[in-house]
């Protein structure tokens, strides 16, 4: 072979496998926590929204068709993490998956049943072809502490481990977030030894690569055991469906002061869909209540939001007994407007410096009001975006100087739409009272985008910026 020739095919062979490495680094999915701590970012530096949705019985209620038709479907709609249980709240021992298999065999933990697990893996897989993670519960929290459910308890801190180390193993590839506690506190020393020691097992079993947080009951928060624990990474609560207007952005605070510090989210709130206080005569949480907890909490701090949708959750169908007063087939809600609405939010988010954003109510000047018309607010720490939420169209009275420059660009960002509306370019002086389209009422929500003139950010909601 010619010695030119053959030195410019190795040296033709040696720039391919640098780019190639390069595009693979680019487009790891791998997650870990920004530098700042607030917010999680991908292995190539990239923000991850976590935008989750409530599929807890994704692994026990679908066959394989269904799972992908409903993973392709929140692919469609904007969300990145499924939140699924793989021993399931809804007998999830002992009643088979569609194709007739249980998860352990004589529910013992430390042996798992391969055949059920060939269906978690094809879920897991699609999953990552359509580029969401999996929330991974391991177990759902009747399991290790029945204070209500089917149960049975069934784990030791020693079969805990052994589980862990196997789930840790199996999926140490794949895109997962671990998850544990499965809507439920720990209550005595033994639950806590069981969460710990299945940490511990995932982390052997994995290698320590994936993130790691727990999902406790409604209107508790992880924090209240773990926040010092190493392995938990995030913080995450419940604010749960007790209530119209609930005040989940002090929880929000609360996680987001704690030091040291850790991104904080949460992870079910009320559920589109869902009868308010399980009671259907109390009438059921809609697309505004989605909304309100999610702009509520996201401007409070939070490194993201779950969406949940009861007849989703449970993946109600006409044939299955409905749990709380389930109405509508799973199929159908999946077309509820709440979910496509929150895609929404995370472009809104995504088109500005979403790492840097802090929560800060003096950017407004005027009342913030109580309840329901509360008004949240945050900013860039430098002072280039402020974003402001009025969930009832209320006017909102703005100190200007907030903003970092001589002028600002103001917007109206329609949360039902995903569409913004230009005001003006304003003087950051003084404050200045903006008045939102349409009647000041419940469902009538805006937000308020205030730029920095000078900086070149695209119209609120626009897929260009995505640092």
């Amino acid at each position: 072979m010619n010695t030119c020739k053959y030195r410019w095919i190795l040296y033709t062979f040696f720039i391919l496998t640098i780019v190639t490495s390069t595009l693979l680094a680019e487009n790891d999915q791998g997650l870990t926590i920004s530098p700042n701590q607030r917010r999680i970012i991908q292995k190539n530096g990239s923000v991850f929204f976590w935008l989750g949705d409530t599929a807890w019985e994704l692994f026990h209620r679908l066959d394989r068709e269904k799972a992908t038709m409903y993973l392709k479907d929140r692919a469609e709609k904007g969300f990145t993490v499924i939140q699924a249980v793989v021993l399931a709240e809804l007998d999830g021992l002992n009643t088979p998956n569609p194709y007739g298999h249980t998860p352990l065999i004589d529910n013992d933990p430390a042996r798992p049943n391969e055949s059920y697990f060939e269906h978690v893996d094809f879920i897991v897989n699609k999953a990552e072809e359509f580029g969401l993670t999996i929330g991974m519960l391991p177990t759902w929290g009747d399991k290790f502490n029945k204070k209500w459910g089917v149960g049975p308890e069934v784990f030791t801190p020693e079969n805990a481990e052994i589980y862990g180390k196997f789930l840790g193993n199996r999926y140490k590839d794949k895109p997962i977030i671990w998850i544990f506690g499965g809507d439920r506190n720990p209550a005595n020393e033994e639950d806590l030894a069981i969460i710990r020691a299945m940490a511990k097992g995932i982390q052997k079993g994995d290698g320590g690569v994936h993130l790691m947080t727990y999902h406790p009951q409604g209107g508790s928060k992880s924090w209240q055991w773990f926040h010092h624990d190493e392995w938990l990474d995030l913080n995450l609560f419940q604010s749960g469906h007790s209530e119209y207007d609930n005040p989940n952005y002090k929880f929000t605070l609360e996680g987001y002061n704690l030091t040291p510090v850790k991104p904080v989210l949460d992870g079910e709130p009320r559920y589109e869909d869902h009868p308010v206080n399980w009671d259907p005569q109390n009438d059921w949480f809609g697309a505004i209540d989605v909304r309100q907890a999610a702009y509520w909490s996201m401007l409070s701090g939070a490194a993201g939001h779950t969406y949940g949708n009861h007849n989703i959750w449970q993946m109600w169908e006409p044939d299955r007994e409905p749990i709380s007063s389930a109405r509508t087939p799973w199929q159908e809600a999946l077309e509820h407007v709440g979910a496509a609405q929150m895609g929404y939010m995370r472009k809104l988010f995504e088109s500005r410096p979403f790492i840097n954003l802090v929560p800060d109510q003096d950017i407004v000047a005027g009342r913030v009001f109580k309840g329901a018309r509360h008004i949240r607010a945050a900013r860039t720490d430098d002072g280039t975006c402020a974003i402001i939420y009025t969930p009832y169209g209320l006017p909102i009275e703005i100190n200007m100087t907030k903003i970092k420059a001589k002028q600002a660009r103001g917007y109206w960002y329609n949360p039902r739409t995903g569409e913004a509306t230009f005001i003006n370019e304003l003087k950051t002086t003084g404050s200045k009272t903006f008045s939102p389209p349409g009647i000041p009422e419940r469902g009538n929500d805006w937000l308020l985008i205030l730029d920095a003139a000078l900086e070149s950010f695209p119209p609120p909601g626009d897929d260009k910026f995505k640092k």
